[in-house]
Parts: structure tokens; C-alpha cells; sequence
């Protein structure tokens, strides 16, 4: 534009005009100015007469008169360099191009050029607004009147450009090419039309009013034997679809799909047969698949764009592809002279089928797609399911061998120039395969289904396409033994269909229609059945075949549905046992192979891969609650254990390799080998651990050790749990430290004290070598972010059980100096420099005492809430006499007689947990200060204390002992202990009665009438021999053989504590203390009688029960103090059943109990009730049983101390009465359901807290406000009826059958 008069400046702002007056509503709509400009910078998106504006035609054609010729050339290069690439996308072209034509120095200077002029025209139509708006009106009639009656006028003054021609391109032009690419022109002529073609402007072409006659000219031209010429045709077509929009490039592809398909149909056409194959060196060939690669990119690239225009466009680009892929010749003749559709030449250059997986991607084309298919192309799916039947019946009719040639082939990406007819098929095959999966995944895909095939009577369902898909996993060959990945490419049968099925597996609406039904399980299961049998005539499943069946029911047993469904089968409530359902075929087989069972793989390299495949499937199986129920009588802990063994044994045995030798790789291979073994093995044995009863059978088999080392070993090196797991290793952990046995292995493993680090380094400091590039933020909450997560892991590590193996019997440090680089390691550690400091020394140790401290007071308080813990620290450090000296140290003496507490974070902190620790009660019956400061001139209006006796505010005044009036009902009940009915009736009659009480009026039961209830039911069932489950004992023991025996430090504080809260409740008298000592004394010595002898290492086995006594401590509370009717009662009710379960002491180091179950240290209340608490709670509060495992803790944690002591603490004391009661009158499987009534009371505080991510700590701390055991009697009777059967008869399992 060297040039620019003032006629070009008056034309331009009419342009510029006519460009505002059409978006002129647009841009008065926007809300401010930065809006408009994004309206006028999207226009293109927006207005559909983008490209008819004067104004932009004016630019189009300015940047192609300047920058064309570069442009031309740019792409050609391109072209020319990335032409042996064959995955070069059209994106890739223009991006490139558009990146050097920026940098160039024409471009710079255009663009400075167009600047200055728009500066001039912006500027004068500024000054002329006023006029020009005026005018308007007139100048925009006179502009549309030049604009009809000058199409071909030259307007542009720019003399300097190579082309000085219109802004458009002109029809007279246009009309001379058309009449030089008659095919009677010279080949020059042609070419060169071609050539003017290629130059202008896509969009302009396609504007033009003899664009459908152009079309049909390169259409017949496309048919052209010349094959430069071709190339020159389909170069246009490219440059179209890279650079013009969707609604001009789908008149392209329609052009070429229509010429496509009218080639495949005229006969004289040389289209190769599918007997003669296809040789790719071919020039007709060569040019046939260059337009089906052309059209196939345009298929790919198309939905990344197309969802920006109108449907009408996608609907065409999709209708004329699928018109063309149904194109099917006539198959009278034979078979093998069968000429080959379009199909067959899609499948060659996208073998995966990714176009239709793209275009079904979104819901958009998706509709579009499924909707023709259904309405007028449905042949399109019929082919693809009579292809994959047609391999199957290949694969059964020939020889392995023969057909491995194909597969093979296929998966042999070298360079080949000829494919045969049954190559052709295979890669046919191939597609359909992707084809039909990714068609499954979607609703609407699957309605297309039953199919009609051609030569078969009956229908072809979704489960005969799925069981297809399976029997081809084991009859299709496979290819070499483990070839590389590179070679292989997947293009094998069996891992093409695992593939799909895999994807199928993961959407969980498409497995449960198309997977979850037995016939598909039957198929998959199959090849097991017949190795199992033996069976000749059976197809030779290969390892390779099992691993993939076995990573599917994998995929399959990882989900709820099917999990079910290999457990019980489709119907689960049928009693026909004939048929054995999968989950009992995957175990036996399973088993089989770690036995070495199964002849037919004997020194397999690849028995080690399905061993572990199968184990995998067993392993989501057992790692379930019900799923290890069903599993329970094939023992594969033990397999599993005795495999690790030997597998052990060998990798000690593995020679130490020798350097120059050349057995070094082999030895070395073959150790990695044993070594992934041995690993996976321990992984699998490790898995049992993630239900309380699979725990045990972990300890029976002595390696709980190396397993846990394994998954510390797996957690610091932050690998994933499993493949299948959704969670981390937060229930495991939390499981195992439930158990002595399981928290010595976690801290012989490493894992407490690499917890424990870590929790140093964020709570005080990192380690030496970290720099510090910015100083750490000052924590706001009580505990900080950075530490929360160790917080809650310390949390999960320390229930009893733990706590008394890791700290019982020691004494605290309490050292004289602290170096600050002295980092803690164990829990012993922790309390010592966190929750006790009762020196300067500590305190100094610590960068961020306040912060540290007020860490270890809330991990205290959490721990304390299991009453044993209290104890157990209490009678050890003393901790409430340490906690009151630090709150006198907190006093301000502001005269002689007045003393005011500083209150701040540690002294409020200290109050909460010194209450907690010294008042007993129920939700409604203490008051627990809370920590933060309200608003308001007194913050804090709870008074703080340093000495006992602790003020009464914090206890709640409770409806004391009153004894109610004895009810009409009640008299009823009482009257049935002195009818002499048939025993079982009778039995059933005071269970009827007792229930009705409880819905109506269960406040009744309590007090005296409670104790005469209690006495007289438990004194009936023990008389009755088909309700005793123990046998009797006698004792003759009087108080004078037992007031010298010794009781626990533990237990003198808890009998302290029980009187306490017995005269709290006014049950108790200040004498009771002795007889309660008496009364427990005597149930060391009555317990002592039945328990066996037994050596361990585990501290918990070493001597009494470990805990406090909270059942009898309940019991002497109900019975009022009284002491002979305890231990009368006690007598009696050891026979039974409940007491197994009710009085924890009861079973300790039992001799009814097996001795793998003894040394174990597992009560069976955590192996029995926690393990179907969990397996209750997976079906009856779903989303309860998913937030535990979210938040990586174990329900059976929570319920075990929750029994444990009685809920003392969680329920208020006729709550807990109601609850023994219950258990007594009903049965010890109302233990269970009553946890399960407890957390569906729950689930929405636990929903919430799990996003706040402090289950653990709410469940411990807080008591269970607003539940009571008779509004949820009915639900638990409702339990009752479907569960009883199952687990009562696994309570009554614990006991030796020899004893």
C-alpha cells in the first residue's frame, strides 16, 4: 500500500461503517467496553455473514496479495519435509505456517502498513461523526447499490501488489477456470487452472454461484489417470479443510465422500477382490487410499470444531460418511471373488476405528450418530458383529498356526507393500472390534441391539456379542511369547477384545447391562472349568488368555454389582448349591495353581504371571467382609503363605552373580523374578488384612511381619496401595493397629517411626538439608494443616491395644537436657516431649512450644476417650497431677486472696482434657468445656481448677435412682419367670414381651426392676442346656481366698472411676469400692480356672486381661453395689453364649478358644462382631461404610472400643443398661445390629466430618447425642430377620469343636 489516496480512505470507512451498522446491537448490548471488544473479537464465531463484510473481504484480500506467494510456499515445504510422517495433523500445517509467516519481515511490514492507514481512517471519521451519522442512512443505501452493479470493479490502489484483482473473487474468473479444467483442455491448461485455483482465497471460491459446477469438475476430475493431477485436486481439498471453517469444508467432504462412494459402486472401477489382496505399491491403489486418508483426518480433526456451528453441517459430514461406509457390492459370487468395500480402506488407515471413537465422544454428534445408525444405517453394525463372528468361526475352524500368520502380521508395523485376503479380514476385524465397543459404552448404542445376521435363526443379544468377545480372548492365537511392545502394538485378538472389555468394565452402567449376568461370567469362567476337568476336546486356553480373563474379573469383582454377582450369582436368594458360583471356581483354581495342581502349565516361564493374576481376582474378592465369608473354606491364607515360603527359601538360594560371566543377565533375570514374586505374594497375603476376620487368619500365618515391612517399604515409596484400590493405606493400617501382634509389626516395620518423623519435621523442623526459602506461615488453627494428616494417622495407630504393647510397662525419658536436634521416634517419644512436659528442659527443646503442645493435648484427649488408654496412662505418668501443676503454673495472683487463671490456647486446652479425663458420663450427663473463646466481656465462663475436687458445673443434673412404680407390662414379664411353659416357648414368650416394653416404655427398664429381670432371664437360660454354650464350672472360692490377691494398677483406678460414676448416679455407696475389689478379684480367680497356658512375646498374653473390667463394673452398677447377686449372676451367665461377646474378660487367653486364635491376641468380638459390623454396614448404610474408607479409618476401630468399655462415655447409663439388656434378652448378635442403628443414627455427622476429614477424631470424642436403643429396636429386629442366620452362626464357630 505505498499508495493511499482519498478515495481509498472514503471507501474504507464505508466499509468500516456497513461493518458497525450490522453488529451494532450486539455491541450497545455489551455492558462495557472490554465486553464489546470481545464481541468484535469472536465475531467470527458469532455471525454466520462474518465473511461477506466488505471490510473483511477487503483485509482477506490485502493479506493474500502481500503474503500468498509466502504462504504457498511455506506449505509446500512442509508438505514436502513431513511427507514420509504419516500422523501430521492439519493443526500441526497451520500452526507452523501461521508461526513463520508472523516472523517474516513482509508480515511486520504489512501489518505496520495496515496501522497507519487505519489510523487515518479511524481519525477522520472520528471528526466527521456528527455528519456521518447524518448521512447514514443515505450512504448505506448508495454502498448496497455499488455493491449489486459492480461485483467485478477494481477498488484497490494498490499498484505495488503482484495481483492488483478484487476483494473477491471474481465469477468471469472463476467461469475461465471451470472451462480450463474441461478434460478436453491441454494438460498445461489444466494444470495451471488447477494451479490459480490452489492461489485464491477457499472461502471466496466456495462463495461464488458456479461453486456447484466447480464442484462437479473436480469431482469427475478427481477420476483423472494423472496422478499429479490428482494430487493437485486433493491438495486443494486439504487446503480447504485446513483453512476454511466447517460450513465451507463440509461442502468438500461431501464433494469427495459422494465421489468416493460412486467409485466404489461403478463397476469400472478396478477395486481390488478380497482374494487378490491389496499391493499398497499400486498407483490406482496408492491414489484410492490417499482420498480415504484425506477424508479419514478430516473424520478426526472435524468434532474438535464442529460443535461451533449449526448441527445441520455435522448431521451432512455424518450422514454422507456413514452412506459411504455401508456401501456394499453385490455377493452373489463367490466369497472369494468378493470385491472389497469402503470399509476394508478405512480399516487400513485407522485400524483402531478413532474417528468413530472421537465422534462419539460427545453428546452433541453422538445423538446424531446413533440416530442414523438406528434409523438408516444399522447394515454399518451388522457387518461389524457378522466380522467378528466370522473370525470366531475362523478361529475354531483352522489351526493356531495358520492364523497366527495374520496376527502377527498385524502387529508387525514393518514396512509391508502387500496385504493379503485374510490380513484384509483381520484388520476388518480389528475395527469392528473398536467399533462395537465404543458403541457399547453408551445407552443408546446398546438399544441397537438384538442384531439380525445373515445364515443365523436367532437374534445376536448384548450378552451373545459379550460372550463373543470372550470366547475370542481363548480360541484366537496369540502372538509370540512376549515380543516386544513396539513390534506387538496390541494388535492381538485376545488383547484388542481385553481392551475393550476393560473399558466396558469401567463404566459402570454399561458392565452392569452388558457384564454383570451369568451366561457372560459362565463364558469368561470357562477355560478354568475345562483345565480344572481336564477336559481333551477343549480349546488349549494359553497363559497369555487366562491373564487377560483374569484382569477382567478383576475389573469385575472390583465393583459392588459384581462382586455380588460372582459371590451369589444372579439370583442370590436361590438354594440350588448344583452350580458352584465364580467366586468358589476363581478360588479352587486359584488354589490349584499355588498348589502346583495343574499339570498342564508345569514349568511355564509365565505360571508365576497367572498364578498372580488369579490371586489379584481372589485378592478383591477376600479383601471384602462378605467376600471372605464365601472364600473361608478354601484356606488360601495358608496356600498363599505357604507359596511366600517357598518362595523365600528360594531368592536366598539365588548365587551372587560373577563379574565377566555370562550367566550374570540370566541370574540376574531370574532373581528380578523371584523377587516381583515374593513381593506380589506378600501383597496378596497383606490384603487380608482389610477386614478384622482376614487379619486373623493373616496372623495364623506368621507373616504379618514382612507384610506389614512390605506395605511400609510400598508407603515411603508413595506407590499405590493396589491397582484397584480407591483409597490408601489408611484402613489397613488402621485395621492392623486394632491388634498387639499387628502394632509391634508396625513398629518393627519402620512405619511408626517414619510417622513419627515426619510429624517432627512439620510440627518443629525439617531436616538439616532442606532450605528454606521463605519462612514458614504462623498456624492459625490448634493443629496446623501441614500436621493434620500425621495428626490423624497417630490417631488411627494408637486404640489399646496398641498403646498397651507400644508404652505399657515403661517409663518416660524425662531427660535432663533436650538437644533441639533430638528427634523423637516411637510413641513413647511423643508423649514425653509432647503431652507431658513437665520440665524446663522439654520445654526449651521445642521451636514452637505452644503450637507442639497444644498437638500433644489434642492427641491426648482423643486418646483418653478409650477409658483402658486413660488408665493405662493415668496409672503409668500420672498425667491429670501433671496436667493440674502446668494449670497452677497458669494462676495470676492478682492479691492474696484473689488468683485468676491466664486463660489462653494450653490452659483452655488443659481444662477440656482434665474434664474429660475425670468426669464419667453420657451425652446428657457431663458437660464438656468447650475450647474456643466466645464473644462478649467473659470469653471463657468456665471455671478452671488445679486441684480436686473438680467443680460440679461440668456434671449435668440426671434423674437420680428413683425407682418408677412397677407397670402392668412389667408385672406380665416378671410373671413369666414363674409359668411353667415348655422351655423354648417360654424363652420366646419373655423375648416377645421384653421387645414390646422397650418400644413402649423402656424407661421402665432400669433400676431394681432391670436387676430382677436380668437375675431371673440369665438364671433360666443357664438351667436350660440347649442355651448354655460353655460348660459348667464350678467355684468354690470364698472372700478369704482372694483379699490378698492383686489387682492391676489399671484396674484400682478403674474401680475408682466406677464408683465415682456409680455414686454420681446415685447406684452406689461410698463402701462400694471394697466389694467391687472383691467382686473382680473373684473373676480373675473364676477366669483363671478356664484359661490355657500359653508363651508369647506379646505383652496383652502376658497375665491377666490387659483392660479394665467395664462389663462387670456395669453389671456391679446394676445390680446396685450388691456383691453376692454379681457374682451369682456372673456364674450363671458365663454359660451363655452372650457372655463371649458382652464380657470381653470372658474368652482372654481362653481354652475355648483355639491356640492359633490365643497367641493371635485377637478377641473374637473384634474378629466376629467388628468383621460383620463392617459387612453390615456395606449393604444397610452404604454411604457411612465409603466415608470410613475415605477418610482411612476402620469402623471395626471405633466399634471395638465402643464395646470394649461398655459405651461408657458414648451413652447415658440407662442407655448402656438398655443395651446390655438387649444382647441378654435378645441375643449377642444385637451387638451387632445395635452399632449398625448407631451409625445409620449417625450417617449425616459422619458424611460431614468426613469432609472436614476428622472422622477419626469425631467419632472418639464425641458422645452419641440424640440415640437411643428403643427408637431403633424395630430396625435392629428387621436386621435380625436377615442376618441372624448368618452371623449367630458364626458366633457360635469360636469355640474348639474338640473342647
Amino acid at each position: 500500500m505505498a499508495h493511499f489516496s482519498g478515495e481509498d480512505e472514503v471507501m474504507l470507512q464505508a466499509m468500516l461503517r456497513q461493518l458497525f451498522q450490522s453488529v451494532k446491537e450486539k455491541i450497545t448490548g455489551a455492558p462495557s467496553l472490554e465486553c464489546a471488544e470481545e464481541i468484535l473479537l469472536h465475531l467470527e464465531e458469532t455471525d454466520e455473514n462474518f465473511h461477506n463484510y466488505e471490510f473483511v473481504k477487503y483485509l482477506r484480500q490485502h493479506i493474500c496479495n502481500t503474503l500468498g506467494s509466502m504462504i504457498e510456499e511455506e506449505m509446500g515445504k512442509w508438505t514436502s519435509d513431513q511427507n514420509q510422517d504419516e500422523d501430521f495433523g492439519y493443526d500441526t500445517v497451520v500452526q507452523h505456517v501461521t508461526k513463520r509467516t508472523q516472523e517474516s519481515k513482509e508480515y511486520k511490514e504489512m501489518m505496520h502498513s495496515l496501522k497507519n492507514i487505519m489510523m487515518v481512517v479511524v481519525e477522520s471519521m472520528i471528526n466527521k461523526f456528527e455528519e456521518d451519522e447524518m448521512r447514514s442512512q443515505e450512504r448505506q443505501k448508495k454502498i448496497q447499490k455499488e455493491k449489486s452493479n459492480s461485483y467485478c470493479t477494481d477498488n484497490c490502489s494498490d499498484s505495488d501488489s503482484s495481483f492488483n484483482q478484487s476483494y473477491k473473487f471474481c465469477q468471469g474468473k472463476l467461469q475461465l477456470i471451470l472451462d480450463q479444467l474441461d478434460p478436453g483442455q491441454p494438460k498445461e491448461v489444466r494444470y495451471e487452472a488447477l494451479q490459480t485455483l490452489c492461489s485464491a482465497p477457499p472461502s471466496d471460491v466456495l462463495n461464488c454461484e458456479n461453486w456447484t459446477t466447480l464442484c462437479e469438475k473436480l469431482t469427475v476430475s478427481l477420476s483423472d489417470p494423472d496422478p499429479v493431477f490428482s494430487d493437485r485436486i486433493l491438495k486443494f481439498y486439504a487446503q480447504t479443510f485446513t483453512l476454511s471453517p466447517l460450513h465451507m469444508t463440509k461442502e468438500i467432504y461431501t464433494s469427495l465422500a459422494k465421489y468416493l462412494k460412486l467409485y466404489f459402486l461403478s463397476r469400472e472401477n478396478h477395486i481390488p477382490t478380497l482374494s487378490a489382496g491389496i499391493d499398497i505399491s499400486n498407483p490406482n491403489v496408492i491414489c484410492l487410499l490417499k482420498k480415504v486418508r484425506l477424508l479419514n483426518e478430516y473424520q478426526k480433526e472435524a468434532p474438535s470444531f464442529w460443535i461451533r456451528h449449526p448441527e445441520k453441517y455435522m448431521e451432512e459430514i455424518v450422514e454422507n460418511t456413514l452412506s459411504l461406509l455401508s456401501v456394499k457390492h453385490d455377493q452373489s459370487h463367490l466369497v472369494s471373488q468378493k470385491i472389497l468395500d469402503p470399509i476394508y480402506f478405512f480399516a487400513l488407515v485407522d485400524t483402531k476405528a478413532v474417528w468413530f471413537k472421537k465422534w462419539m465422544h460427545a453428546y452433541y454428534s453422538r445423538t446424531a450418530v446413533l440416530r442414523l445408525l438406528e434409523k438408516k444405517y444399522k447394515s454399518l453394525i451388522t457387518t461389524a458383529v457378522q466380522q467378528c463372528v466370522q473370525y470366531f468361526e475362523l478361529c475354531e475352524a483352522m489351526k493356531a498356526d495358520e492364523i497366527l500368520g495374520h496376527s502377527k502380521h498385524c502387529g508387525n508395523k514393518q514396512k509391508t507393500f502387500y496385504y493379503s485376503g485374510q490380513e484384509l479380514q483381520y484388520i476388518y476385524f480389528i475395527h469392528s472390534l473398536c467399533l462395537l465397543g465404543r458403541l457399547l459404552i453408551y445407552t443408546q448404542g446398546r438399544r441397537l441391539f438384538p442384531i439380525k445376521l445373515k445364515n443365523r435363526k436367532d437374534l445376536v443379544s448384548l450378552t451373545d456379542l459379550l460372550v463373543l468377545f470372550t470366547q475370542l480372548i481363548c480360541y484366537s492365537p496369540s502372538c509370540p511369547k512376549m515380543t516386544s511392545a513396539a513390534h506387538l502394538d496390541n494388535y492381538s485378538p485376545a488383547s484388542m477384545v481385553t481392551e475393550v472389555l476393560r473399558i466396558l468394565c469401567d463404566q459402570k452402567e454399561c458392565a452392569i447391562e452388558c457384564l454383570y449376568n451369568n451366561t457372560v461370567i459362565e463364558a469368561l469362567l470357562q477355560p478354568i472349568h475345562n483345565l480344572m476337568k481336564g477336559t481333551k476336546t477343549a480349546p488349549n486356553c494359553s497363559e497369555t488368555a487366562l491373564i487377560h480373563i483374569a484382569d477382567i474379573l478383576a475389573r469385575i469383582a472390583s465393583v459392588e454389582e459384581g462382586l455380588t454377582l460372582l459371590l451369589y450369582g444372579e439370583n442370590m436368594n436361590s438354594s440350588d448349591e448344583k452350580s458352584p458360583t465364580g467366586a468358589h471356581i476363581i478360588a479352587q483354581f486359584s488354589k490349584k495353581l499355588l498348589d502346583e495342581d495343574i499339570s498342564i502349565f508345569s514349568g511355564s516361564e509365565m505360571l508365576p504371571m497367572v498364578k498372580g493374576a488369579f490371586i489379584s481376582v481372589c485378592r478383591q474378592i477376600y479383601g471384602t467382609c462378605e467376600g471372605l465369608q464365601v472364600l473361608i473354606p478354601y484356606s488360601l491364607h495358608e496356600s498363599i503363605a505357604k507359596a511366600w515360603k517357598k518362595t523365600s527359601l528360594l531368592s536366598e538360594r539365588i548365587p551372587t552373580p560373577v563379574k565377566c560371566s555370562d550367566s550374570v543377565s540370566s541370574v540376574s533375570q531370574e532373581s528380578q523374578n523371584i523377587m516381583a514374586w515374593e513381593e506380589n505374594l506378600l501383597d496378596d497375603l497383606l490384603n487380608f488384612a482389610a477386614t478384622p476376620k482376614g487379619l486373623l487368619f493373616l496372623q495364623r500365618t506368621g507373616a504379618i511381619n514382612e507384610c506389614v515391612t512390605f506395605m511400609f517399604n510400598r508407603y515411603a515409596k508413595k506407590l499405590q496401595i493396589s491397582r484397584h484400590k480407591k483409597f490408601g493405606y489408611g484402613v489397613l493400617v488402621a485395621q492392623v493397629a486394632s491388634t498387639a501382634a499387628g502394632a509391634i509389626a508396625l513398629q518393627n516395620s519402620g512405619f511408626i517411626n517414619g510417622l513419627i518423623t515426619e510429624l517432627w519435621a512439620n510440627l518443629e523442623c525439617g531436616r538439616d538439608d532442606v532450605r528454606v526459602t521463605h519462612p514458614r506461615s504462623t498456624p492459625v488453627d490448634p493443629i496446623d494443616r501441614s500436621c493434620q494428616k500425621s495428626f490423624l494417622a497417630l490417631v488411627n495407630l494408637l486404640p489399646y491395644p496398641a498403646v498397651y504393647e507400644l508404652v505399657g510397662n515403661q517409663d518416660l525419658p524425662n531427660k535432663a537436657e533436650y538437644s533441639l536436634r533430638e528427634v523423637p521416634t516411637c510413641v513413647i517419644d511423643i508423649i514425653d516431649r509432647l503431652i507431658i512436659l513437665n520440665s524446663e528442659a522439654k520445654i526449651r527443646s521445642l521451636f514452637n512450644y505452644e503450637q507442639s503442645h497444644i498437638f500433644g493435648l489434642r492427641l491426648l484427649s482423643v486418646l483418653c476417650c478409650d477409658l483402658d488408654t486413660l488408665l493405662l496412662l493415668e496409672a503409668q505418668y500420672q498425667v491429670s497431677e501433671m496436667l493440674l501443676n502446668a494449670q497452677e503454673e497458669n494462676i495470676l495472683e492478682t492479691s492474696e486472696s484473689h488468683r485468676d487463671f491466664i486463660i489462653d490456647g494450653l490452659s483452655v486446652e488443659r481444662n477440656h482434657v482434665l474434664v474429660r479425663m475425670n468426669f464419667i458420663g453420657g451425652p446428657m450427663e457431663r458437660i464438656l468445656p468447650p475450647r474456643v473463646l466466645e464473644k462478649g466481656d467473659d470469653p471463657y465462663p468456665w471455671p478452671m481448677f488445679s486441684s480436686y475436687p473438680l467443680p460440679n458445673c461440668y456434671l449435668s443434673e440426671v434423674t437420680r435412682n428413683a425407682d418408677l412404680k412397677k407397670d402392668s407390662d412389667l408385672g406380665k414379664l416378671l410373671l413369666r419367670f414363674k409359668m411353667s411353659d415348655k422351655q423354648t416357648e417360654w424363652i420366646e414368650n419373655c423375648r416377645r414381651q421384653f421387645c414390646k416394653m422397650m418400644k413402649a416404655k423402656p424407661d421402665i427398664i432400669s433400676g431394681s426392676a432391670l436387676l430382677e429381670l436380668l437375675e431371673k432371664f440369665v438364671l433360666h437360660l443357664s438351667e436350660s442346656a440347649s442355651e448354655c454354650y460353655f460348660p459348667s464350672v464350678e467355684y468354690t472360692a470364698t472372700d478369704a481366698n482372694v483379699k490378698n490377691e492383686s489387682l492391676s494398677s489399671v484396674q484400682q483406678l478403674g474401680i475408682k472411676m466406677t464408683v465415682r460414676y456409680g455414686k454420681f448416679l446415685s447406684l452406689l455407696k461410698d463402701s462400694a469400692e471394697n466389694d467391687l475389689t472383691l467382686v473382680l478379684k473373684h473373676c480373675e480367680r473364676f477366669l483363671k480356672q478356664q484359661q490355657a497356658s500359653i508363651k508369647s512375646a506379646l505383652l496383652c498374653l502376658q497375665g491377666t486381661y490387659a483392660g479394665h473390667d467395664w462389663f462387670v463394673s456395669s453389671l456391679f452398677m446394676i445390680m446396685l453395689g450388691d456383691k453376692e447377686k454379681t457374682l451369682r449372676f456372673l456364674q450363671h451367665f458365663s454359660r451363655l453364649l452372650t457372655s463371649a461377646f458382652l464380657w470381653l474378660p470372658r474368652l482372654h487367653i481362653s481354652r475355648y478358644l483355639a491356640t492359633d486364635t490365643i497367641e493371635s491376641g485377637i478377641h473374637p468380638v473384634y474378629f466376629c462382631s467388628t468383621h460383620y459390623i463392617e459387612m453390615l454396614l456395606k449393604v444397610e448404610v452404604p454411604l457411612v461404610f465409603s466415608a470410613f474408607h475415605m477418610s482411612g479409618f476402620a469402623p471395626s476401630q471405633i466399634c471395638l472400643q465402643w464395646i470394649t468399655q461398655c459405651f461408657w462415655n458414648y451413652l447415658d447409663w440407662i442407655e448402656i443398661c438398655h443395651y446390655i439388656a438387649t444382647c441378654v434378652f435378645l441375643g449377642p448378635d444385637y451387638q451387632v445390629y445395635l452399632c449398625i442403628a448407631i451409625f445409620k443414627h449417625l450417617q449425616q455427622d459422619i458424611l460431614q466430618h468426613t469432609q472436614t476429614q476428622d472422622l477419626q477424631v469425631f467419632l472418639k470424642e464425641e458422645a452419641l447425642h440424640g440415640f437411643r436403643v428403643s427408637d431403633y429396636l424395630e430396625y435392629m429386629e428387621i436386621l435380625e430377620q436377615n442376618y441372624r442366620p448368618v452371623v449367630l452362626r458364626d458366633m457360635r464357630n469360636i469355640r474348639v469343636q474338640s473342647t
